[in-house]
């Protein structure tokens, strides 16, 4: 037996000694990790948790609201020289972003038929083809919506910020307030301008928008038409529920996220010691301020 096993030990030493050598701090090839293409980097970019994902989609927001700031400051220029040269650029790079996001997505079809997307295919069209109607970009602004309501971006601005964290449902309120206004400033602009006398530019629009939101209506303009009518009566009632919302969210006591380990309650007075719902006792981090 043993000669046997020692001639088995000296053939598999020998078979071993004919394989050739890995390059010295080469990984084993079954722990070689598969190369990713450019669209695994792409969908890591995009939706990863990588710190450099978190600053690519920082840029993306910051580009995002030049964008916001662009289209509201050049709807009040109409026609401007340096207007029409930017149109195509900020529209080259919104189009670049949507392919890119279309291309990643795990079901293109549903992607492309989003609501916000479809919002960002008139958004392109009317920056790179203005005849379209270039003042529909302000569709644009419902892009801050998803960027604020993006459970990762939430979570970094909650760690990150302290301030919004604090404010968050302020902040969010306040998101709401103004892209409805823009939103409806521009489809009250886009319908009127044209069969309106009294709505000559985007300030009209704009003053009357905010004279129908606060219920204030000082009658010094008025919408032309059934439709013009019912896009008043729209204003008036969504604008509203915003404005309330906003206001409760102003003025009601400061409470904080902390979900309970019994009942799941997730808001809470700032100085809570235990669960209103349940009783059980609270540990909610504080930094002593209050």
């Amino acid at each position: 037996m043993t000669s046997r096993s020692g001639s088995l030990r000296s053939r598999r030493q020998q078979t071993l000694a004919r394989r050739p050598r890995a390059a010295k701090g080469a990984p084993p090839p079954s722990l070689e990790t598969p190369k990713g293409g450019f669209r695994d980097l792409l969908r890591e970019l995009y939706i990863g948790p990588s710190e450099r994902a978190h600053r690519f989609r920082t840029i993306m927001l910051g580009i995002d609201l030049v964008v916001i700031g662009f289209v509201v400051v050049s709807s009040f220029h109409r026609g401007a020289a340096w207007a029409e040269l930017l149109d195509p650029i900020f529209g080259t790079i919104i189009l670049i972003d949507f392919l890119a996001r279309l291309w990643i997505a795990r079901r293109p079809l549903r992607e492309l038929v989003h609501p916000l997307n479809i919002a960002d295919m008139i958004v392109i069209a009317s920056l790179l083809a203005p005849v379209v109607g270039e003042h529909f970009a302000f569709l644009r602004v419902l892009r801050v919506l998803r960027v604020l309501r993006s459970y990762r971006t939430l979570a970094r601005l909650r760690r990150d910020v302290p301030f919004f964290r604090e404010n968050q449902d302020l902040i969010v309120a306040i998101v709401n307030m103004v892209v409805f206004l823009l939103v409806m400033t521009a489809l009250v602009f886009e319908t009127q301008v044209r069969s309106n006398d009294q709505i000559n530019n985007y300030a009209d629009a704009l003053y009357f928008t905010v004279a129908t939101l606060t219920t204030t209506g000082f009658g010094d303009i008025t919408m032309q038409g059934t439709h013009g009518r019912l896009l008043a009566v729209l204003i008036m009632i969504i604008g509203v529920s915003l404005f309330l919302r906003l206001a409760q969210t102003a003025f009601r006591p400061q409470k904080v996220s902390y979900d309970c380990p019994k009942c799941g309650l997730s808001r809470h007075d700032a100085d809570a010691v235990h669960c209103k719902h349940c009783g059980e006792t609270l540990n909610i981090p504080t930094e002593g301020l209050t």
